[in-house]
């Protein structure tokens, strides 16, 4: 089970915005997708999800081919930067239509983390402010119940309380249906405790894919894992495992 990506190449007049990019994103692991702005970390997230068509190379999903594939595509979830809803949509009604679209979608769950985030389910989605749009696009990707989840800069606008918000929720939302996520950012530092690997994309190119093993990204996590399992004993067995993980990459240091 994974995303296989390879040597895809895409320009935009005299741009080229990927060029022969390879990497695979396996199952149950969360990314990070890092790099410059204008480096093609939106394109390639685009691409992965065929709202941009490459120029050349492929991408499977799960052994399929993406191309016209509806079974293969409503297997990932894009969160971007741009709002794909009709203007007067309000956000209940965008809920009510992700479900018909993601039919596991979970209903009571995006009420309850709206209602963390105090995001107004009656406002229309075209009037929310930066933050509270970015609230929404993760509100609806953290619900959508897909394998793989995307999240392209997920935190835009928000608060620092709002960011702490979204990494808690995200890491236990993980922890109780494990999922493939990938987190498209500049806040390097912000994220370090949750991706587990990392690929970095410069002028288009994967630079670097490599797992997180250096000691103070380990420090980090384990900081952070602890601190979740004192407030949540519920997950503690799955974050132990996060643990061990931690303890056998510090022996590859």
């Amino acid at each position: 089970m994974s995303i296989v990506i390879e040597n895809v190449s895409k320009r935009f007049d005299q741009v080229q915005a990927l060029k022969d990019v390879s990497f695979t994103l396996e199952e149950g692991k969360i990314y990070g997708l890092l790099g410059r702005n204008g480096a093609g970390k939106s394109t390639l997230l685009n691409v992965l999800t065929q709202r941009i068509f490459p120029d050349g190379g492929s991408v499977t999903v799960d052994g399929e081919p993406i191309e016209g594939n509806d079974r293969a595509l409503s297997k990932l979830y894009l969160m971007s930067e741009k709002l794909y809803y009709p203007e007067n949509m309000k956000v209940k009604d965008a809920f009510k239509w992700s479900r018909v679209f993601y039919p596991e979608f979970d209903w009571e769950f995006a009420w309850n983390l709206a209602g963390a985030f105090q995001l107004n389910t009656g406002a229309k989605v075209s009037k929310l402010s930066t933050g509270y749009s970015s609230i929404f696009k993760i509100v609806v990707a953290l619900s959508t119940n897909a394998p793989y989840v995307l999240l392209d800069e997920p935190v835009l606008g928000l608060d620092a309380n709002h960011r702490d918000l979204f990494y808690k929720t995200l890491l236990a939302r993980y922890a109780e249906r494990p999922f493939t996520a990938v987190i498209s950012t500049h806040l390097i530092e912000e994220i370090s405790h949750l991706i587990e690997d990392v690929v970095i994309l410069h002028h288009g190119q994967v630079l670097e894919k490599v797992p997180l093993i250096c000691e103070i990204y380990c420090n980090e996590r384990e900081k952070y894992y602890r601190s979740i399992v004192e407030s949540n004993p519920s997950q503690a067995k799955f974050l132990r495992g996060w643990l061990n993980r931690l303890e056998r990459n510090r022996a590859l240091i």
